[in-house]
């Protein structure tokens, strides 16, 4: 067990389980789930369980906000769902789709998977501009070995989305990174190709829409082959025959009329910001962080994103790339004004993972719950806008995001450094200035807003069901209250609310809390532990202390109890219950500490 299984299994049991996933990938921050029914996924224990941020719901994706940990809670989550960890679809879904939402996901399937290594053949090309700049002469033999590897993946687009798109189509990928090795072939490259009565002349290379529409040509030949075909040819006969039709279909009438609506569409888009650079920048910084939130920020750009990997530079994209230093000057000036120590301590690691072009922390963690600072986030991304527009910046390569993705905006005939740092500090200055002007503390924080609704949160790791299922007759029989009993995965006990150590029992295996709310918890682990005089157990409170929900209580030996002959399962029981209209369980099953699992209704 590594330390996301127990996120991944609540994850899972909280988004239906695994019988309600149709799909499962992940970008940068978020598990991006598609999900059969959407309405049975519990979306208040989502967003408030440790170990998530936040909660969209887009694009038909049911997406749970992760974090930079995201790579490593997909592979559990995929683990756990018995699904490989490539991004692929859990199961084929019948359900018919919109032809927006088919071309979508095929443009996405391309590049996603490569983005890692996009980022780092454009990073690459920024330093080649810099090792010129200093001097280094273009024919030296790094120069011309850093130039080789920053442009292969550009020069190689096709062959990058072939493999990727066929796997998307469910055909076998070596076919589609054939298919695009072909149309990149240097000898038909740039020269007249006659066939069937038309002569083309141009290239391929950098492209991507040729060989996406190539193989949606090829995805029903190719599948329709292997069905008719016999097993014993249809191995190498299905990709030479798909093969023989697609491509002089595609390099010689697809492949022309893909360029032509490829560049048609990098035309509009630049036309629209051209028209107007100020205007259109400043607009789309100003909304920016709005796109990243709700998830679609990448179906915005996405066109002019692969025109920059066909070499042509965006203004557009642009204007977004610096967005998120006004980002990092809200969480810093939040930090420094704060005087929560919860909102300190988010604040300053969410400010660092906006540097590198990380949002997401910060912007549900702390600057969403705060209307104030999601209207500065929207005021300071224009302000980024705005510079760009000003000096009529471009991206001429993908080199990542944040402070990384700077290299982005060196023009290699024009390198030029004074927009770029002004492009950076505008935005940080003026997130940091108005949050200082118009911040001020307020109750947002998951933990105290959970506390105004009268919740009782989970004090140990493990698996809850109903207090009647208790093997403790005083406690099954709901003469203590209501409650739930959990028998739990380890020996760490929590403080379910914030509030007054009331009680704790000498022998130290049972706890009474009276929350700030006037909740009144009592804690009760094992049965007849008491019997044990405190042995195994070590407690972490007196009487009379005041804890925060979360702080730690108990600990106690589990294999050792159980051991001796007891029961370990964990009583917790809401005693006051006569205060309240009812006492309702929120989620059973699989849970982790700190998640709601008891109310009760005033």
């Amino acid at each position: 067990m590594n330390k996301y299984s127990e996120l991944a299994t609540a994850v899972i049991n909280n988004v239906g389980g695994k019988e309600n996933v149709k799909s499962l990938r992940h970008c940068i921050t978020r598990l991006r789930f598609v999900l059969k029914d959407e309405s049975i996924a519990n979306d208040e224990i989502i967003k408030s369980m440790k170990g998530t941020i936040g909660l969209v719901k887009a694009a038909g994706e049911y997406m749970v906000v992760i974090g930079e940990h995201v790579p490593e809670v997909y592979k559990e989550v995929c683990t756990q769902l018995g699904l490989p960890t490539s991004n692929v679809k859990a199961e084929v879904s019948k359900e018919k789709k919109s032809f927006l939402d088919k071309a979508l996901g095929v443009i996405r399937s391309g590049l996603g998977p490569t983005l890692n290594i996009m980022c780092a053949s454009g990073v690459l090309k920024g330093i080649l501009v810099i090792l010129q700049m200093c001097g280094v002469p273009a024919e030296s033999g790094i120069c011309m070995l850093a130039n080789a590897a920053g442009d292969a993946f550009f020069y190689c687009l096709p062959v990058i989305m072939g493999y990727n798109v066929a796997k998307h189509l469910e055909i076998d990928p070596f076919y589609g990174l054939i298919l695009g090795a072909s149309m990149i072939y240097p000898s038909i490259q740039n020269v007249d190709v006659s066939l069937l009565g038309l002569t083309v002349n141009t290239s391929y290379t950098s492209s991507f829409l040729p060989v996406l529409f190539g193989l949606l040509i090829s995805a029903p030949i190719y599948k329709f082959l292997q069905k008719k075909l016999p097993s014993v040819v249809k191995g190498f006969m299905t990709p030479l025959i798909t093969l023989s039709i697609a491509f002089p279909l595609t390099f010689v009438v697809i492949g022309p009329i893909a360029e032509v609506l490829s560049n048609g569409m990098n035309i509009a888009i630049n036309f629209i910001f051209e028209l107007s650079p100020l205007v259109g920048c400043t607009i789309l910084g100003g909304i920016w962080q709005i796109l990243v939130m709700f998830g679609i920020h990448s179906l915005i750009v996405m066109f002019a994103f692969y025109a920059v990997m066909a070499g042509n530079p965006s203004l557009m994209l642009a204007s977004t790339w610096t967005v998120c230093f006004g980002i990092v000057g809200i969480l810093l000036a939040t930090f420094a004004k704060s005087r929560d120590q919860q909102v300190k301590s988010a604040a300053l690691p969410a400010a660092v993972s906006a540097v590198f072009g990380v949002t997401e922390p910060g912007m549900y963690g702390i600057v969403v719950p705060r209307k104030v600072l999601l209207g500065i986030s929207c005021i300071a991304g224009a302000c980024a806008g705005l510079v760009v527009g000003v000096f009529n910046m471009k991206i001429y390569s993908y080199a990542g995001m944040g402070v990384i993705g700077l290299l982005s905006f060196l023009n290699p005939e024009n390198p030029q450094f004074f927009p770029i740092v002004l492009a950076v500090l505008v935005p940080l200055f003026v997130g940091f200035g108005l949050t200082t002007i118009l911040y001020k503390d307020e109750k947002s924080t998951v933990k105290e807003q959970l506390d105004e609704m009268h919740i009782v949160q989970m004090p140990v790791n493990g698996l809850v069901k109903n207090i009647t299922e208790s093997s403790d007759e005083a406690f099954s029989s709901e003469a203590l209250g209501k409650g739930i009993v959990i028998f739990p995965e380890n020996g760490e006990v929590a403080a379910p609310v914030s509030g007054m150590v009331k009680t704790l029992f000498p022998t130290k295996h049972a706890i009474g809390i009276v929350a700030d709310d006037g909740t009144e918890v009592l804690l009760h682990i094992g049965v007849n532990t008491v019997n044990l005089q405190g042995k195994y157990f070590t407690t972490h409170i007196k009487q009379g202390d005041r804890v925060e929900a979360g702080d730690p209580l108990v600990s106690f030996d589990k294999q050792a109890i159980e051991k001796e002959g007891y029961s370990t399962e964990v009583l917790v029981t809401i005693t006051n219950g006569s205060d309240y209209r009812d006492i309702i369980h929120l989620h059973k099953g699989a849970l982790i500490t700190g998640q709601p699992v008891l109310r009760g209704v005033v």
